[in-house]
């Protein structure tokens, strides 16, 4: 058999290649990795700053406030402790008070906080007919024509709404109160009276109900007040003093006072379970809206 024989320089390159492939070559620069620069720690984030968080109506001003009230209150939930130092309950009612917002609007709250002037008299004022109100009763015209139409729905079902007080003017207000203060003293006035300024009926808004049977103060007695409670936000209305709120809204259960808001905020104060204190005070204040 003849042999190949292989030039001398085909084999030189033949071993070279064996030895780069099958011995490892020595002090192999690594692969640099890139390392990542050092993070400083998050810095915890203040109280303050989580309840911003959780709950939008948190005022950052108010903080000292909210934490002194929850000191004196720990029975009461976060968001109960913000919402009633939002509506002002962390002081006394008729202290710290301030000029509503939204005047001749149905957002307008007139509270023991809240208050509008003498000489205030709500846009727009018409006079309710004595078919279904007491003599010389007015309401605003939007209103009116939201509690005409509750009134109709209501008489289709068989029942029988009457109007015994609407708009009252700051000096009526001022009589009533004064009387009723001569009549039961002072701190019991406050629990069923608005002092002038501060009264809801002042907004021409607010109307006092009977079925015309019984006295208004008897209404929670009538199946007028159950078709109210459940058929009053469909045209705008809501229970203005409920039970069992008393320390909120700063009024004895009133069963026969109703307050236009409007039919979409009467929808959802209904359905939140909250006063309209307590709503104002998270979803319409401009102070928690700012």
């Amino acid at each position: 058999m003849k042999k190949i024989l292989l030039p001398i320089s085909l084999l030189v390159v033949i071993f070279l290649i064996v030895l780069f492939v099958l011995i490892p070559v020595k002090n192999k620069p690594q692969k640099e990795v890139d390392t990542p620069p050092a993070t400083e720690p998050e810095t915890p984030k203040s109280w303050a700053e989580q309840m911003q968080e959780k709950y939008p109506y948190f005022v950052t001003d108010y903080e000292t406030r909210y934490q002194s009230y929850q000191q004196q209150h720990p029975e009461l939930a976060e968001e109960d402790v913000i919402t009633y130092v939002n509506i002002g309950l962390d002081q006394e009612f008729y202290t710290n008070t301030k000029p509503t917002s939204f005047l001749n609007s149905n957002q307008i709250l007139v509270n023991k906080y809240h208050y509008v002037d003498q000489n205030y008299v709500p846009d727009n004022l018409v006079a309710l007919p004595t078919t279904y109100a007491k003599s010389g009763i007015s309401l605003v015209e939007e209103a009116k024509t939201a509690l005409e139409s509750l009134m109709a729905a209501a008489q289709a079902e068989g029942y029988r709404l009457h109007v015994t007080s609407a708009y009252r003017s700051y000096d009526y207000q001022q009589n009533l109160y004064d009387r009723y203060v001569a009549q039961d003293g002072k701190e019991a006035a406050d629990t069923y009276s608005a002092r002038a300024g501060s009264s809801e009926h002042q907004t021409g808004l607010a109307v006092d109900l009977d079925n015309t049977k019984l006295d208004y103060t008897l209404f929670e007695q009538t199946p007028e007040y159950t078709w109210m409670q459940d058929n009053a936000s469909k045209y705008g209305f809501i229970l203005r003093f409920p039970k069992g709120k008393e320390s909120i809204t700063g009024y004895q259960f009133e069963a026969w006072h109703y307050r236009y808001v409007g039919i979409d905020l009467a929808q959802k104060i209904k359905s939140s379970g909250l006063t309209f204190e307590e709503y104002y005070a998270r979803y319409l204040d401009p102070v928690v809206l700012s």
